[in-house]
């Protein structure tokens, strides 16, 4: 007989939101992962205080994105009464390691793996929800950046700014191509935004 719980996990529920064991290993092991690959790009790989530094504030600008932006996706989907949650993809996660130590760096740590029923509007909102997200992220460390001098709300706000962005490629998989699909006007608007930010604001912070 087919055990569920090789395939689905063991469930959890944290308030509303319904998860599993899987997918909180899934989403620490990618968290750890993005962090650990973006420390190595902008540090490179040496084990001292610098290092750690680093880590530690990628892990609270770049994995902090990652992680509201999938978990966006995933409570939005749940929302609509679909199953949603996270997956690791560990091809992915070792290859965006091993870019880091090249200097350069694509990063598509996983999914939210949605079940259920989803129209080109829920496709839309859905998709939304992740870079709305980081732009949300974005402004919270440009507010914190105007009573803090630490690097880490300027870094916070461009990483948060350029996921955004860079999610709204409308191509492939990507959120963008789902939210060009459901409202071009959206599309534009988040478009728009993110390059205000990204080469815009940026340039003034």
């Amino acid at each position: 007989m087919l055990d569920l719980t090789q395939i689905y996990g063991k469930s959890i529920k944290i308030g509303s939101i319904r998860t599993s064991d899987i997918e909180l290993k899934d989403l620490v092991k990618a968290w750890l992962a993005i962090s650990l690959a973006f420390a190595i790009l902008f540090n490179g790989l040496s084990f001292d205080i610098s290092f750690l530094f680093t880590f530690l504030m990628s892990g609270l600008t770049v994995g902090v994105g990652f992680l509201f932006h999938e978990m966006a996706h995933k409570i939005v989907a749940q929302k609509y009464g679909c199953f949603a949650e996270f997956r690791a993809n560990n091809l992915m996660l070792g290859l965006a390691i091993a870019m880091s130590f090249l200097g350069f760096l694509f990063a598509a740590p996983g999914a939210v793996m949605i079940s259920g029923y989803v129209d080109l509007r829920r496709n839309g909102i859905i998709s939304l929800a992740g870079p709305l997200t980081n732009y949300i992220l974005a402004m919270m460390f440009l507010v914190g950046s105007l009573f803090f001098t630490s690097s880490l709300f300027y870094f916070g706000f461009y990483i948060n700014s350029w996921l955004g962005l860079f999610n709204l490629i409308p191509f492939l998989n990507f959120d963008g191509k789902k939210i060009m699909v459901w409202n071009n006007v959206v599309y534009g608007i988040m478009v728009i935004v993110g390059l205000l930010f990204v080469f815009g604001v940026t340039k003034l912070v």
